[in-house]
């Protein structure tokens, strides 16, 4: 924006004296632990979502993904046992456990989800409206709006996932960069170190 702004301004399509006020990391709203339950639930049992809108939101609220690494994963990034139903993110395959994983099986188990006449073997989970290409972020985000803002859901699963591990294994899992994890632990108010300082300290 401010790149645009300066741009204009020299090109003297607005007035020199127009500006904006910087964007604050950390400022963006996001999901409460309790609205992110609901959320979750909604999506799980509401009926309001296809399997594969289901799958994309579980994707964004349980495991704090954006919606432009969702759009990108392909039938390879899966694995399904009877048991057992994975779906590789960063650097590590993640389980789903039920109900969670009930989208993706439904998805994998349709005959025809990779093989429309316009979507011949597609490698993508989440196909687009044009042959051979998956659903932009743009679109998805736009669906997924019926039940959350992406972004809102995105960082408060980022939130309460800091509280559970710390920085280097939740940036592995999920595939982020270390730095932006830490962020969000920042941000949460994260009591894992001081978790791990009192496990180690003995008992008076």
């Amino acid at each position: 924006m401010t790149r645009f702004l300066r741009w204009a301004i020299k090109a003297r399509l607005v007035s020199p004296g127009l500006a904006t006020t910087p964007h604050r990391r950390g400022t963006s709203p996001r999901l409460s632990a309790g609205s992110q339950d609901t959320a979750i639930q909604q999506v799980v049992h509401g009926g309001e979502l296809s399997a594969r809108d289901q799958l994309a939101a579980i994707l964004v609220i349980v495991f704090g993904q954006q919606v432009a690494d969702v759009v990108g994963l392909t039938w390879t990034d899966v694995a399904l046992t009877g048991e057992l139903a994975t779906i590789t993110l960063g650097a590590t395959a993640i389980a789903l456990p039920p109900p969670l994983d009930g989208p993706l099986r439904q998805l994998a188990g349709a005959p025809t989800h990779s093989r429309t006449s316009a979507h011949p073997n597609s490698p993508w989970i989440f196909r687009g409206n044009q042959p051979g290409q998956h659903i932009t972020a743009a679109r998805l985000r736009q669906r997924l709006t019926r039940v959350f803002s992406a972004r809102a859901a995105r960082l408060g699963a980022l939130h309460e996932l800091t509280k559970l591990a710390p920085i280097p294994v939740i940036a592995e899992v999920f595939g982020y960069a270390p730095a932006t994890i830490e962020r969000h632990a920042i941000g949460s108010a994260s009591t894992y170190s001081q978790y791990v300082a009192a496990l180690r300290e003995p008992v008076s």
